[in-house]
């Protein structure tokens, strides 16, 4: 009987999985994942990683097939499997990622020296990067017509049920999860990671069917609300692949919801995903180099004592700190706060958005290479489609709009709790006398504010202005 190597990345599933489909397809298949110390993993990505894994071997080994973990250079570890299992073809989801990219190439080169074929499938996006072209053959730039080519060009595969049971193969020897040490030791920090979410296959279809139909019907609208729970947190189980991205298009798509409008903004914030994907696919240096090059000429500030106050949630500006410690505590950061805590870093206290975006790729559960560069260079400005240079978010206001009754900020900053609602989000505003009240001693129980906002958006301004017409 044939047999392939099943090489798991971004797919961590056995449903809706064409890799694994093409692999069973040709006969027998050994599955594996490489733990590449190319991937840069921050610690709650690892802390998901373990339990995905083990979630994964145990499905596997309860249908009879096994999960070969090894960990090293890829480059090495897959054409050598490869030969000591006979594989007559090795199957992979497609990556869009440089590291990746680059890894594969040199693979498929090994693979063919020893005659063993390389095939590799959309698994991780909707559509191929290299597939979404302007009329004139170009690489969209904004993303308003890039969804809407999208849409048009979209072609979601028919749905394939995980294996009932996998073919017997012969034991091939592996590493012991717990000995890669993803998880963290003391301090044990993961306490809110475990409170929070349930990693694996079965932990992302139940987080999809928890996305009720109610809850999509006004998504446009709650979707901006961190108070609540308005979003459908796929966000992990996508990036890992514990679901696929043809499985949560065809369930949101099929929901018979009164208003269309909830349903259209979700799918196309599932398009933004693809969006940045396929700003990295074309602009492989979209971590570190801004895409619009006049803003290597921003003077940014060296601030280690405000970027620590930022990442530990004591700026004194409630609805940033709320973000920071949410993003502590479990790992994952409501989309309306990412954008006001970046902001806040980026303007006000102008500090590089690379500098945000590493802490973003060590505490996020969901930290993807494309999705998160993508999305601080549109904060700062200079990316694809971004938003104006000049454009800074006021977090009092956002605040005050968007956590109105203040249940997010009083959530993760207890200590504001009995504010009322008109001072809680400027708290250095309200009179002394409420203060008290509220037992709040500023500089005490709670921060001061690092800058002054108006002075802050004054300064981002003025450093800004270095960009001129090439900002545009």
């Amino acid at each position: 009987m044939a047999q392939s190597l099943v090489w798991l990345r971004n797919d961590l599933r056995l449903a809706d999985n064409p890799a694994l489909a093409a692999g069973l397809a040709e006969g027998a298949v050994v599955l594996v994942y490489v733990l590449d110390p190319a991937a840069r993993w921050g610690g709650a990505s690892l802390w998901w990683l373990h339990h995905s894994l083990e979630r994964l071997g145990a499905d596997i080994a309860a249908r009879g097939g096994q999960l070969v973990l090894r960990r090293g250079d890829s480059r090495t570890i897959i054409p050598a499997l490869a030969r000591e299992i006979g594989a007559t073809s090795v199957q992979a989801g497609r990556a869009h990622e440089p590291y990746l990219r680059a890894i594969d190439r040199d693979v498929a080169a090994s693979l063919q020296k020893i005659g063993v074929a390389f095939h590799r499938h959309r698994s991780a996006l909707a559509l191929p990067p290299e597939s979404v072209l302007t009329q004139a053959g170009g690489v969209y730039g904004v993303y308003t017509p890039f969804s809407r080519a999208c849409f048009e060009a979209l072609a979601l595969r028919p749905p394939i049920p995980a294996p009932a049971k996998f073919p017997a193969t012969r034991p091939i020897a592996r590493e012991h999860l717990a000995d890669w040490g993803l998880l963290p030791t003391a301090p044990d920090w993961a306490g809110g990671l475990r409170a929070t979410w349930q990693p694996g296959e079965a932990g992302a279809q139940a987080q999809l069917a928890a996305f009720s139909p109610a809850r999509l019907d006004h998504y446009d609208l709650s979707r901006n609300q961190p108070g609540i729970p308005g979003t459908s947190m796929l966000s992990p189980h996508l990036h890992w692949g514990e679901i696929a991205i043809d499985t949560v298009w065809r369930m949101i798509d099929a929901q018979p919801t009164p208003r269309h409008e909830g349903k259209h903004i979700y799918l196309k914030e599932l398009l933004w995903r693809e969006f940045a994907a396929y700003l990295l696919w074309h602009h492989p240096s979209l971590e570190t180099t801004p895409m619009r090059a006049a803003f290597e000429q921003v003077a940014w500030r060296d601030a280690p004592a405000d970027l620590r106050a930022w990442q530990r949630g004591l700026t004194g500006v409630p609805i940033v700190d709320a973000g920071m410690r949410q993003l502590w505590q479990t790992g994952w950061l409501h989309n309306r706060v990412r954008m006001i805590v970046a902001s806040y870093l980026v303007k006000h206290l102008l500090i590089p958005w690379q500098v945000g975006a590493a802490w973003f790729w060590d505490t996020l559960v969901d930290a993807d290479h494309a999705s998160n560069a993508a999305s601080w260079q549109w904060v700062a400005g200079s990316g694809a489609d971004a938003a104006p240079y000049f454009r800074v978010f006021n977090p009092v206001l956002q605040g005050e709009k968007f956590d109105p009754d203040g249940s997010y900020v009083r959530r993760y900053v207890p200590e504001l709790a009995r504010l009322p609602d008109a001072h809680l989000h400027a708290p250095w505003q309200a009179p002394e006398m409420i203060l008290r009240g509220a037992g709040v001693v500023l500089g005490k129980d709670y921060p001061k504010p690092l800058v002054d906002l108006k002075y802050g958006r004054e300064r981002a301004l003025a450093a800004f202005k270095v960009l001129g017409k090439n900002a545009a």
